[in-house]
């Protein structure tokens, strides 16, 4: 994914959003920097993780801009062509 986005950057918004209570802003910015992601963190808003059913970490969901879901993975799924087809999607929804 980190290898595809880039491609994308100025069409997708994307944001890795924290799961665990317990982490600040800082933390999420601190491990983002360490395993080189390019894309911008965020904390969840309130309610955020079970409205979207979000139960474990590295879930991904890509939301058009009218808010439907239109894909949704588990954690380490997905090559770089998957992802640039999910992004090409995402992007044309715009």
């Amino acid at each position: 994914m980190k290898d595809a986005w880039p491609d994308y950057a100025n069409s997708v918004d994307f944001y890795a959003v924290g799961i665990d209570p317990t982490e600040d802003i800082r933390e999420l910015i601190s491990y983002r920097d360490t395993q080189g992601h390019p894309w911008p963190v965020a904390v969840p808003g309130e309610g955020m993780l079970s409205a979207f059913r979000v139960a474990h970490q590295s879930t991904k969901i890509g939301l058009v801009s009218t808010g439907v879901i239109r894909y949704r993975e588990g954690f380490g799924r997905g090559t770089k062509d998957m992802w640039r087809n999910v992004f090409e999607e995402l992007a044309a929804t715009r």
